[in-house]
């Protein structure tokens, strides 16, 4: 047994050990421990933004100390994550390489497909070809450019509407769905392969290169952004969950989203429903919208509800609704109106990339909690606009597709807005 005296001189010598050994300073409590995983400061953000998203990372990331639930963070993907648009760069391919299977009828493709457009399709795609097999869209240039004008300006090459009826414009849009419904009949590993091949084709192709669809002349290069890439580089090493979540095509979307490090758990975009391992053109819905025509696309409110349904689990109508602070995602990321409900949902930080989106950048610009981040796009950002957002007016769409004004959660309306981030 160790005697009182035996303690007592331990004890002094502990002492003396630690007064010999200088003491590190604690960091204080605004600055972020050195583990923290940083953002590149060498890739340029605007104005303080890489500060702010930093921060916001510092602050809800492992190094806030949190041990509750990991935090989310939701990327849109085209023209957010990515520069140009992964859909119309597969949908190019195909049409090239012939790969869209003639439907029995075209009506079949859609619900809201018009009378007109199935007559323009018919006449410039014909008959002659079996139903299930390849069209030659590769050589026929008429029905090429009648399925890209429907699926670009949901309209017939003479100007005539190729989608009507009745649906929820803050929940899809048709010719968002009409998309993988073309597909119809390849299984989604055709479609992602498909898609596979057209990215190595556009991110071989240098930047600033155009293709031809028919007579259409669209971008023909796509390039990841570093910035994005090194953000979701940077969340993922800070404990954050990240996801995509875009409208375009899920396996589209699965061909690119391994780029930035993500698999398919954790990449949601529109989900077809297969038949004996086919795709259908019948779509998932989502909050209790099941029709199956395509009435609830993760657009808009539908990526609020894609995100409450299948991040945080919460089912039925409930998944429509904006949800408490700890069932939100922390950072949310995107470039247009389609994305501006889950991005207003964030409670980190709303990354904006600028595309002159009005109702987007109207909240971007009014930035009503302070933490919205605005940025130009980093890859040929758009010249600023003329004039101001007309937030007052006609800056946000309503269910029914009209033009509103802007509001804030309190009711109050959003004043028009100069273009600051460009």
């Amino acid at each position: 047994m160790r005697t009182k005296s035996a303690i007592v001189v331990g004890l002094a010598a502990a002492a003396a050990l630690a007064a010999s050994v200088p003491a590190t300073a604690a960091p204080a409590p605004h600055e972020p421990r050195r583990a923290c995983p940083q953002l590149d400061k060498k890739l340029a953000w605007s104005g303080d933004n890489r500060a702010r998203l930093q921060k916001m990372i510092d602050e809800r990331g492992t190094c806030s100390g949190n041990r509750g639930p990991r935090p989310v963070a939701a990327f849109d993907w085209d023209n957010t994550v990515v520069k140009n648009d992964i859909t119309d760069a597969t949908l190019a391919w195909a049409l090239k390489h012939d790969k869209i299977l003639r439907p029995k009828s075209w009506k079949d493709t859609s619900a809201w497909l018009t009378t007109a457009a199935d007559k323009a399709l018919t006449k410039a795609c014909g008959t002659a070809v079996p139903v299930g097999r390849p069209l030659p869209t590769s050589k026929n240039t008429a029905c090429a450019d009648e399925i890209f004008e429907i699926r670009e300006k949901s309209q017939t090459m003479s100007g005539e509407t190729a989608f009507a009826g009745e649906w929820n414009h803050r929940r899809t849009v048709p010719a968002y769905g009409w998309i993988p419904q073309l597909f119809s009949g390849h299984t989604p590993a055709a479609l992602t392969s498909f898609a596979r091949q057209a990215r190595a084709e556009q991110l071989a192709a240098p930047v600033g290169t155009k293709q031809t669809v028919g007579t259409h002349t669209i971008a023909g290069y796509i390039r990841y952004y570093d910035q994005q890439k090194d953000l979701i580089r940077t969340l993922k090493a800070a404990g954050f969950d990240v996801y995509i979540v875009s409208a375009s095509s899920e396996p589209i979307a699965e061909a690119w989203s391994s780029g930035v490090g993500l698999d398919r758990k954790h990449t949601i975009g529109i989900r077809s429903i297969t038949k004996h391992g086919l795709l259908t053109p019948a779509l998932k819905g989502c909050g209790g919208v099941e029709t199956g025509r395509g009435d609830a696309l993760p657009y808009m409110d539908g990526k609020r509800c894609m995100i409450n349904q299948e991040i945080f689990r919460i089912k039925g109508a409930k998944a429509w609704k904006q949800q408490d602070f700890s069932h939100r995602i922390a950072l949310g990321a995107g470039d247009a109106d389609t994305d501006v409900t889950f991005v207003n949902d964030a409670t980190g930080a709303h990354v904006a990339i600028n595309r002159n989106k009005s109702e987007l950048m109207c909240r971007a610009y009014d930035d009503a909690d302070g933490r919205w981040v605005a940025n130009p796009m980093f890859i040929d950002p758009m010249p600023r606009k003329s004039g101001t957002y007309p937030c007052s007016t006609t800056g946000a769409t309503a269910e029914d597709g009209s033009k509103v004004p802007v509001r804030r959660a309190d009711g109050s309306v959003i004043a028009d807005q100069a273009d600051r981030a460009f």
